[in-house]
């Protein structure tokens, strides 16, 4: 498996929930506890954080280069660390909190994991990655 898979399936996953949300706000409103879908304030909001969402997680899909893809990989995990963050505060004492921040915190995880992954498959010797002497 190339070293940049993992990142760039998550950075595609987290780009179609951006559409999903952009699309349908309580699709992350109503599962957090937020709202119901119907206000139009936390529909603007929740459309924000969704193309937020959208915008890194095509850089995960698309960036080329080490730096690039390290960057891209930076931003998702503070995107997600700083969801989990604000998360906490808004909902504390809510039934909705562990169920919000264990979404939160493990795609911020994964992301962090796909990055960490794809450092190691690129500073490994490639007799390690599987190649065959001649």
């Amino acid at each position: 498996m190339n070293p940049t898979t993992p990142s760039r399936i998550l950075g595609l996953a987290t780009a179609a929930y951006g559409v999903a949300v952009t699309v349908r706000p309580e699709i992350l409103l109503r599962p957090s506890g937020l709202g119901t879908g119907a206000e139009p304030e936390l529909r603007a909001l929740a459309r924000s954080v969704a193309l937020r969402d959208v915008l890194s997680g095509l850089a995960l899909v698309t960036a080329t280069g080490v730096r690039a893809r390290t960057v891209a990989a930076v931003v998702r995990v503070g995107s997600d660390a700083a969801d989990t963050a604000v998360f906490a505060h808004a909902l504390r004492g809510r039934p909705e909190l562990g169920k919000t921040l264990a979404v939160t915190s493990t795609w911020g995880l994964l992301c962090l994991a796909g990055a960490v992954y794809e450092r190691r498959g690129r500073t490994r010797p490639v007799l390690e990655r599987g190649a065959h002497r001649p």
